[in-house]
């Protein structure tokens, strides 16, 4: 028969088992939240250049609504990123 363990004992073994907070990233072209070392999921860059043709799959109306979002993304990430350089 195995012996029982102390709460003290089970309590030091489940200390690791804490949950971490996820890190993320900004996307440099649209500036949408990305996990690091993965491609973003909006408009298919990596490392500032483009992987992953997100437009390909789309009808025709979906791709003139998706090219429009990320022109406007890409204004708005310019603006941001003019405002924080004329802030400094």
């Amino acid at each position: 028969m195995r012996q029982r363990h102390t709460h003290s004992h089970t309590h030091q073994r489940r200390s690791h088992h804490s949950l971490h907070a996820q890190i993320f990233g900004l996307c440099k072209k649209c500036g949408q939240a990305v996990a690091p070392h993965h491609v973003c999921p909006n408009c298919g860059t990596y490392q500032g250049r483009e992987v992953i043709d997100v437009l390909k799959k789309l009808s025709k109306k979906e791709k003139k609504e998706k090219q429009k979002q990320m022109a406007e993304q890409e204004k708005e990430s310019k603006k941001t990123d003019m405002e924080s350089l004329s802030v400094k």
